[in-house]
């Protein structure tokens, strides 16, 4: 199964679709964030939730105890 980490941004009403659209790519080409909902409100405030899997590694290299 796929797990994500979340972040959520908060734009205040001011904020163009064009900042916001900005701020939403340099996430994504920086730090590897899609976009996962987001809600415009009545009073032109946005919220913005984007996530990106977490990767786990596992070990593929099991030592041998000594004396073995």
């Amino acid at each position: 199964m796929v797990e994500y980490t979340y972040l959520v941004l908060r734009l205040p009403r001011g904020t163009t679709r064009d900042a916001a659209r900005q701020i939403m790519t340099e996430h994504a080409e920086h730090g590897g964030w899609e976009l996962d909902r987001l809600r415009l409100y009545p009073d032109g405030s946005r919220r913005i939730q984007l996530r990106r899997k977490i990767i786990r590694q596992v070990r593929t290299f099991r030592p041998v105890p000594p004396g073995a």
